[in-house]
């Protein structure tokens, strides 16, 4: 896993971008106002350690003695809020979430955040109060437009500074495509949605992305070039959506658990909700068993993951 923490020549003054491995999203420090700071996602909660060491660090080179003031996700998935609970202790401030996901937060309903089905943990933490679509967050003399962005998610949201035509863009769009686009592994159209949100992107003709992972960048078209080719595939081919949904899966699972025996693995998998949910949606001309050591094998023969002294992990 790597972390970088750094305001790039390209970013406005005042922002610090916090770049981890694929677990943990992004997090975005807007500093610059007497305030105080807002971070813009937490990251997985096993990093949460290495977030508030981060987010201090960030926060001494915004302004030393500025408090954090909010926290802000663009959705509730738990590689972009793990982080929260800790960071909330730390600092006491709000959370301010989407509103589609607020009554399932204030009552830690975890079917409906999706927690129990993807196997994932995600402390408890209290938001304070729900950013909707067509509000503006203000910092730093800056008015960040908030815009829906369902596909990915149904309720997430992306935030323009139209100034400087930043986007911080979550998963809705990334340099290589986009995140999985849950509602469709529960049987609900959404592939539409995902090319209204990248519609809606392009229309705000940003210059410059902040995705939820990875680095940042500035050739937006090819970006929306990409993601629309790889829409376009899966709406032909949706079991190859499942199929990659699947192996995004093992993947964040191996990159929690860092090595695991396979057959440890292959009893996770058994009892994941999500993941025999893909296997039923798709798949049942094999055992369950069978689809998910083929799924194996097949990350083995790309590489992104390896066998170790009989332990499989990320490569």
């Amino acid at each position: 896993m790597t972390a970088e923490l750094g305001n790039p020549r390209s970013l406005p003054p005042g922002l610090q971008l916090i770049e981890r491995g694929w677990l943990s999203s992004n997090s975005v420090l807007l500093g610059g106002d007497e305030r105080g700071a807002v971070l813009i996602d937490s990251g997985y909660c096993t990093h949460a350690q290495q977030t508030a060491a981060l987010l201090a660090a960030a926060l001494a080179a915004d302004a030393p003695g500025r408090p954090l003031r909010l926290i802000v996700n663009t959705h509730l998935h738990s590689d972009h809020c793990g982080g929260n609970a800790h960071l909330q202790a730390l600092h006491h401030c709000p959370i301010w979430i989407p509103p589609g996901d607020f009554e399932a937060a204030k009552h830690w309903d975890e079917a409906k955040l999706s927690y129990e089905a993807t196997g994932q943990q995600c402390p408890r933490f209290a938001p304070t109060r729900a950013l909707a679509p067509g509000e503006r967050l203000r910092q730093a003399g800056r008015d960040w437009e908030v815009h829906a962005a369902p596909g990915h998610d149904p309720h997430s949201i992306i935030l323009l500074e139209p100034e400087s035509r930043l986007l911080i863009s979550a998963d809705a769009l990334w340099e290589r495509g986009f995140g999985i686009v849950f509602p469709e592994i529960d049987g609900i159209d959404a592939f539409d949605e995902v090319q209204a949100t990248l519609e809606l992107i392009e229309s705000l003709n940003p210059a410059l992305v902040i995705p939820g992972h990875g680095a940042l960048f500035d050739d937006v078209a090819a970006a929306l070039s990409e993601a629309r080719s790889r829409l376009a595939f899966f709406r032909q081919r949706p079991d190859r959506h499942a199929r990659h949904a699947a192996k995004a899966l093992i993947m964040f699972h191996l990159l929690e658990a860092t090595n695991q025996a396979q057959q440890l693995l292959l009893d996770w998998l058994m009892v994941t909700p999500i993941h025999r949910k893909l296997w039923q949606g798709y798949f049942q001309s094999q055992s369950l068993q069978a689809w998910s050591i083929e799924l194996i094998d097949e990350l083995l023969k790309s590489g992104a993951i390896r066998r170790r002294d009989g332990q499989l992990q990320p490569t």
